[in-house]
Formats: structure tokens, C-alpha cells, sequence
């Protein structure tokens, strides 16, 4: 599967630091590797996204937009059901508008140092308006774009920050610096996310070699054993605090069929599922 990277491959033929793409498709894509070379604003339309990151995931319906930092991450786009397309309108913005906003409103950061790269938001009816009128602007001469984009951006910024705080804003322009904590972070975020190896190292920005030789440094065991025992663990909280059944949970936790799972659940465990929820 070839790589999407964005908004390069929309031939845009911008060099505005803020830009709009009006986005329509009638295919459906399945965890989709995108590389983001801007920050990006998903106000979706119709159909349902989900979107995998390094520190963070969502799925999400016409009910809610995306704030994605720029990076890594793997996209799935389902069609709407009535509408029978993907819709959704994309705002691009670069770190340098994001810091020139912090300067120009003098915003302080917060000691939360929970910092993510996706953050999910619910539409209202402002909201609302200000994504159509986005549609709106992108008809315009580019050299218009420009000065309404500059004043359309602060717009949605100063209006999330009135009820969201600063943190995702100061999200988005984190380095990240550390590494390891990364790597760590980006595992342990995805542990129940049934990615496959290939994807992970997708998201860490790495190859499948080397992302395999970091995990067994940092994990002391093979990505494979390290992810079954966390999903067995997983299942043997939902079966004794969530009074689930085997034949509810099997799939969730990446096992093709019930019998495979007892077995493995047996293995770790010692006994089987329903012997564990009875003990």
C-alpha cells in the first residue's frame, strides 16, 4: 500500500501556511498510511473516520471533527450509508501559524505534560457554520485565501480554547524529543489496537528490523508474545469485571476463532475462562 502524504499529494499548488481541501470519495480506505506534513483539522461531513496515532486513537462520526498534529498515523474512511461517500473538509496549518497565534494572544502554558496528538471535538452550531464557510473561502483567489485564512484560523482557535484550555494548542507544536519515551509511548497506546507489526513501525517511523530490535530492548520479549499476553490480561478483565463470555470477546482480542483463544487463555491462565470467571 503506497503512502499518502498530505497535503503534498493533493497538488495543492499553495504555499500558503494555512489551506483548504474539500475532500469526496466514494472508495473506502482501511487503515491508510498517512504521513502528515501539516497539522490538519478534519471537519468530517458524511461517512465515519478512525484514526490511529502514536499516543492516541479515535473513531468518529459526522458528529465530531479532528484535530491531527502533524506525523504519523494510520486513516480508515467508511462510506455514509445514506450518502454512499466520504466527506470531509481539511484545514492545513503549519507549527509556524500555531506559534505565531501563542505570540500574538500571549497564551501561557499549563504544567499538563499530557500531551496527544489527535484530539476528537463535537460540532455545534458554530461550529458548524464555521466549516461551511470554509467551503466558501476555498472558491476565492489564493491571494484572498490568504488574508481571510489568517483570520478564520484564530477564529477556530480562540474558540476552542474558550472551552478546551490551551493544551491541545501547545500538543501540537511538542517536539517530542525523547525517543525512547516515544517508542514506549507509541506501544503502549496501540496495545489493544490489533496493529499489525508493519503498522506499528509505520507509526514509529521506523523499518520492521529495526522496529523489532527496539521493541525487544525496551520489552524484553518478541512484539508477538508481549501483545498476546496484553490482550489475554484484557480478556481476563472483561470476562471477571465486565461478566463477558468467551464467544463475545474472542474477536475483539485478535483470535480468528473460540477454541484458539480458550486455548491460549488456558496457557496463561491455567484454567479456562469460564473456570476464571467462576473462581
Amino acid at each position: 500500500m503506497k503512502t499518502i502524504t498530505l497535503p503534498d499529494d493533493l497538488n495543492l499548488n499553495s504555499a500558503l501556511s494555512i489551506e483548504i481541501y474539500d475532500y469526496e470519495s466514494t472508495q473506502e480506505i482501511s487503515k491508510q498510511e498517512i504521513v502528515l506534513n501539516k497539522n490538519t483539522f478534519s471537519f468530517l461531513q458524511e461517512g465515519t473516520k478512525e484514526v490511529f496515532f502514536d499516543n492516541s486513537s479515535y473513531a468518529i462520526n459526522n458528529s465530531q471533527f479532528l484535530l491531527m498534529k502533524s506525523g504519523h498515523c494510520l486513516m480508515t474512511e467508511k462510506l455514509s450509508n445514506v450518502q454512499e461517500y466520504y466527506k470531509s473538509i481539511l484545514l492545513f496549518f503549519s507549527n509556524e501559524a500555531v506559534l505565531k497565534f501563542i505570540r500574538k494572544f500571549e497564551l501561557r502554558q499549563t504544567d499538563s505534560n499530557a500531551f496527544y496528538s489527535t484530539y476528537s471535538f463535537h460540532y455545534d452550531s458554530f461550529i458548524k457554520r464555521f466549516a461551511n464557510s470554509l467551503l466558501d473561502i476555498s472558491k476565492l483567489s489564493k491571494s484572498i485565501q490568504k488574508h481571510i485564512l489568517d483570520a478564520k484560523f484564530e477564529e477556530i482557535m480562540l474558540y476552542l480554547i474558550e472551552f478546551n484550555g490551551v493544551d491541545f494548542l501547545y500538543s501540537l507544536i511538542s517536539d517530542g524529543d525523547n525517543q525512547n519515551q516515544k517508542f514506549i509511548q507509541t506501544i503502549e497506546s496501540n496495545q489493544l489496537n490489533k496493529l499489525t507489526i508493519k503498522e506499528l513501525s509505520f507509526l514509529s517511523n521506523m523499518s520492521v528490523s529495526t522496529f523489532k530490535r527496539e521493541f525487544e530492548k525496551h520489552f524484553h520479549n518478541s512484539p508477538s508474545k508481549w501483545f498476546q499476553e496484553k490482550r489475554l490480561e484484557h480478556a481476563a478483565f472483561l470476562l471477571k469485571n465486565k461478566s463477558k463470555r468467551s464467544s463475545d470477546i474472542f474477536e475483539e482480542i485478535g483470535y480468528e476463532n473460540l477454541s484458539n483463544f480458550i486455548q491460549a487463555f488456558k496457557v496463561k491462565f491455567g484454567m479456562t475462562p469460564k473456570q476464571y470467571q467462576s473462581n
